[in-house]
């Protein structure tokens, strides 16, 4: 399933970077009354703003849900994945209510982070390596830091251009998939 997230997500993103505007139109995630199409909620995680946002996408993408996918399966992972894109959508088109100018959101990023807050939460003391700088952390050190830094950033508006609350929301959407799935609140018990 990871493989196949890949080879999806590089081939759209590919597509789109050789053919403009109609598919990043189309598959972008806009703002509700700008363009907004409910169909966007999972295809803006397809699209990127650049080979590099793609390429650090698709390095975590392959870290993080290779290595769940080994202890949940295909199918978990998968649903997983669409919920941390589909919260973190959810919580970019609240925010981006807000702004004066309609901007589109594109990005696997989301369902990253609900990636990383899974591998966090399930492998807390194995190390992550920072690239920027090379610092070694435990994984739930490293899922701590980048919660804090999305939200922060989210909440001072520094760093403009990035869409730092869909980071968070995809968090939101990865913790609540693992509340489900072991019966905890908010949800009931699983049968």
């Amino acid at each position: 399933m990871t493989q196949w997230l890949l080879v999806v997500t590089i081939g759209t993103s590919l597509l789109a970077f050789a053919g403009g505007g109609p598919l990043f139109g189309l598959l972008a995630l806009w703002p509700l009354g700008s363009g907004f199409a409910p169909w966007q909620l999972a295809t803006y995680a397809l699209l990127h703003g650049s080979l590099l946002h793609l390429a650090f996408n698709m390095y975590g993408l392959w870290m993080f849900g290779s290595e769940l996918e080994r202890l949940w399966g295909p199918r978990r992972l998968l649903q997983y994945y669409a919920v941390s894109v589909l919260v973190a959508g959810l919580v970019q088109l609240v925010v981006a209510s807000d702004s004066p100018v309609p901007y589109p959101t594109v990005g696997a990023s989301g369902g990253l982070f609900g990636l990383l807050l899974g591998y966090a939460m399930l492998f807390p003391h194995r190390t992550i390596m920072l690239l920027f700088p090379p610092i070694p952390m435990p994984a739930w050190l490293f899922a701590v830091v980048y919660g804090v830094l999305e939200l922060t950033l989210g909440v001072t508006g520094e760093a403009s251009g990035i869409a730092h609350f869909a980071h968070v929301g995809g968090m939101l959407g990865g913790w609540l998939m693992l509340r489900y799935w072991r019966g905890q609140p908010p949800f009931g018990r699983r049968r």
